[in-house]
Parts: structure tokens; C-alpha cells; sequence
């Protein structure tokens, strides 16, 4: 029997920082924003993106061809069993936070 936790909320000095150039970004039936990034095979969404205000187009013509900081919790799940999709809980560009859900220190 599989037992399925919910992504872990974490502290941004708990979370793994990387940084990449924005390659595509698109979203999926369950409205999840997907940040493709070069350089790498890894998969990075935020969970509900659209559902909580972010932009699609906004988002592709603000970021598409520049480098952003993503952060994520240190996870691992069975239905990403070869650690190809992250779960975002920060998204930042120039200095800019656009996306958050780390918690408070």
C-alpha cells in the first residue's frame, strides 16, 4: 500500500535553491504553471499556479529566455520516483518575488 503526504510546506532555509534560464511555460489540466528550464531534464511547477492568480502570459513574456531563482522542499514521492519534477514553493527574478509559500523563518 502506498501512502501519498502532501508536498511539506518548508522554510526557505530549509528549501533547495536552483537557479536556471526559463526555456518554456506552459500549464496542465489541474491549472499547475510548468517553468521548463535549460540545461536540465527537471520538470518544476507551482501547484495550482493559475488558480491562485498567477499569469500565464504574463509569466512566458516576463521570465521566457531569463534566469530565475526556484525553490523547492527536499522531497521525494513515488510518483517521482527518478526526481524529475519539483514542486515550487518560491519563484524570484531580478530581485522580484513572484511566487511564495515558503514559511516564516
Amino acid at each position: 500500500m502506498l501512502i501519498f503526504r502532501p508536498v511539506p510546506i518548508v522554510s526557505e532555509s530549509n528549501a533547495i535553491s536552483e537557479i536556471g534560464i526559463v526555456k518554456e511555460i506552459y500549464s496542465n489540466k489541474g491549472n499547475d504553471v510548468i517553468f521548463v528550464m535549460e540545461n536540465t531534464d527537471r520538470r518544476f511547477y507551482i501547484n495550482r499556479g493559475l488558480e491562485n492568480g498567477l499569469e500565464l502570459n504574463n509569466l512566458k513574456e516576463k521570465l521566457i529566455g531569463n534566469s530565475i531563482v526556484v525553490k523547492y522542499p527536499k522531497y521525494w514521492t513515488p510518483l517521482d520516483w527518478n526526481d524529475k519534477i519539483k514542486h515550487i514553493s518560491k519563484v524570484e527574478f531580478n530581485n522580484e518575488i513572484l511566487f511564495n509559500e515558503l514559511k516564516g523563518e
